[in-house]
């Protein structure tokens, strides 16, 4: 299963269906100043509820979203790294969902690698994303087994089909074995992409039906 397209900036807006966000958005296009201020309140005054428009986003997260893209382009890199960097974990993963809609490339690479390094799903969810493209083979593939191992679902791996290679199986199948030693199951989408990548050919390790 392939993750949905990051909406657009008018996707997050119709989806939030709320005056604040696009009066706050005008005041950060303005004067990108605000944008802490405003950022930080959107819990308060978005709402933190799931957006049935949008599955996957609540509203603080649109909202945080559509403040961002507001940016001035020469604003974007500083800004995104200080409100990742005192930010929340709400917060945090605002910004990574995000990404899409802002004009950075390689300066997303240490958001990204920081919140692959946390023990938080969501936030290693949310960093493989579109902007994971920007992640070098090995560090991607390195997200994609904590995915695995944190139990992650893989559906939300961004381009999983394309770059899913035989090393990645490889980590695959030494997992899927370390896992039948200790008498537990490998997750069921990993089983079925190691499959889909190995050809299902019997000498792999036990699957999550087989165990």
């Amino acid at each position: 299963m392939t993750p949905p397209p990051a909406p657009r900036t008018d996707d997050l807006l119709a989806a939030l269906g709320q005056e604040w966000p696009a009066e706050a958005r005008r005041d950060v296009a303005a004067d990108p100043a605000t944008l802490a201020r405003h950022f930080a309140s959107a819990g308060r005054r978005a709402g933190r509820a799931p957006l049935p428009d949008l599955p996957g986003w609540s509203a603080d997260e649109a909202a945080r979203a559509v403040l961002l893209a507001a940016l001035p382009p020469d604003a974007v890199a500083a800004q995104v790294a200080d409100l990742y960097r005192y930010g929340d974990a709400d917060e945090k993963r605002a910004v990574l969902k995000a990404l899409p809609l802002l004009p950075l490339g390689a300066e997303a690479v240490p958001l990204l690698h920081d919140a692959i390094r946390t023990n938080d799903p969501r936030l290693v969810a949310a960093a493989l994303g579109p902007c994971a493209r920007h992640l070098d083979r090995a560090a991607w593939r390195q997200a994609v087994l904590k995915c695995v191992f944190m139990g992650v679902p893989l559906a939300a791996v961004d381009r999983l089909e394309e770059r899913a290679d035989a090393e990645l199986a490889g980590m695959l199948a030494a997992f899927a074995e370390e896992r039948a030693a200790a008498g537990r199951p490998t997750p069921a989408d990993a089983t079925a992409l190691l499959d889909r990548l190995t050809g299902g050919t019997p000498d792999r390790p036990t699957s999550e039906k087989e165990a």
